[in-house]
């Protein structure tokens, strides 16, 4: 895939860049060319996506990367602070992010944004119904703007993953437990995780002028695992 993905010239802001996928994405991106803008904080405050659009100037690629640790709350306890956490930290930026950063690429006729999500909006989990919800809307907004946008020439697309390497979800601590690997064994044909670089790799594709043809799509990053 490394001869098909060159991001030179290309100015990508990714947002919470210290968690989740971003201390893998920032070097990858860097070496196949981009200028990568980073911001590590959760975007809660309303105002701070416009800012650190506004900060970053032109941005040809927004990387809408946004976590918050998952919850295992029974439905039935879910109460209103966890609902509105899962949704301020990860899926209320969304709008901001797009009011702040579309009008230049529609401008240009040209730009992307990829949401980073996950693939607990494709399935049922146990105890997770807060934050798989939120997961969900991302998903279903990207699939919506992303075919708002086709028409201007730019792509909106997200990656919905599950059993990725990354220290927000799998520390080591979590891969060391026995439990964790067994479900590793059965759920995971490939009989590991997959690694943060191969998803990164994927992300750092889409991001290019060679995934140009994808809109509104959603694309599953899950080690074998089929969603159902």
């Amino acid at each position: 895939m490394d001869a098909m993905i060159s991001l030179a010239g290309k100015r990508i802001l990714l947002t919470q860049a210290q968690d989740f996928m971003g201390p893998t994405l920032v070097p990858l991106l860097t070496k196949f060319g981009a200028a990568v803008v980073t911001d590590d904080r959760p975007l809660i405050d309303p105002d701070l996506p416009a800012q650190l659009v506004r900060d970053a100037g032109r941005v040809d690629v927004l990387i809408a990367h946004l976590g918050a640790p998952a919850p295992s709350t029974p439905a039935h306890e879910v109460g209103e602070d966890e609902w509105r956490l899962m949704f301020s930290a990860m899926v209320d930026p969304l709008p901001r992010l797009a009011r702040a950063v579309l009008p230049q690429m529609i401008e240009r006729r040209s730009g992307k944004i990829l949401v980073m999500g996950s693939a607990s909006a494709l399935r049922g989990m146990k105890r997770a119904s807060a934050y798989s919800a939120a997961r969900g809307a991302q998903l279903a907004w990207a699939q919506a703007v992303g075919i708002e946008m086709a028409p201007h020439q730019v792509q909106v697309n997200a990656i919905a993953q599950n059993l990725v390497d990354n220290v927000t979800y799998f520390p080591p601590e979590v891969q060391a437990n026995p439990r964790f690997k067994e479900r590793i064994r059965w759920e995971m044909p490939l009989g590991r995780l997959v690694s943060a670089q191969e998803d990164s790799m994927f992300a750092a594709y889409l991001c290019s002028d060679a995934a140009n043809c994808f809109v509104g799509q959603v694309f599953p990053v899950c080690g074998g695992w089929v969603p159902r």
